[in-house]
């Protein structure tokens, strides 16, 4: 994870949910304030994505899912990283996702979801205060 310059944060759609409108928004929105994105584009794979986080030395990756195939595609991307040893990058997502399922995918190691009507602001403040936190 690099220490120095803006936040980098890989927005990734895994799977086969083909409505990109919300990710492109979120990227645009994190890219506007200040951080360097990666947009992957439609149908990536869990693979895919992490070798994309490591390779760009990403601080986070942010899940776009709407397929209801959240939980699968969170826990493999997870999974992924800690194979990799690269569990220092934060995965954070939204989309579609049943109240009931939040807590147990941050119990998996999600670090913070997102909803429908999760404001802009919010988003990229939490990426601020969590991604790379400023030391004290």
């Amino acid at each position: 994870m690099g220490v120095t310059g803006p936040i980098r944060v890989v927005v990734a759609k895994p799977g086969l949910d083909g409505h990109d409108r919300g990710a492109k928004v979120i990227a645009r929105a994190l890219r506007d304030a200040g951080m360097e994105v990666i947009y992957t584009g439609l149908h990536q794979t869990p693979e895919q994505i992490v070798d994309t986080a490591i390779q760009e030395d990403a601080d986070a990756i942010g899940l776009s899912i709407l397929s209801g195939a959240h939980m699968t595609l969170f826990a493999k991307v997870l999974e992924l990283l800690r194979e990799r040893e690269a569990e220092d990058i934060k995965v954070f997502g939204g989309g579609i996702i049943p109240e009931a399922d939040i807590r147990p995918l941050k119990e998996q190691g999600v670090a913070e979801i997102f909803t429908p009507g999760a404001t802009m602001t919010s988003i990229v403040e939490w990426v601020r205060e969590n991604v790379r936190p400023v030391a004290a």
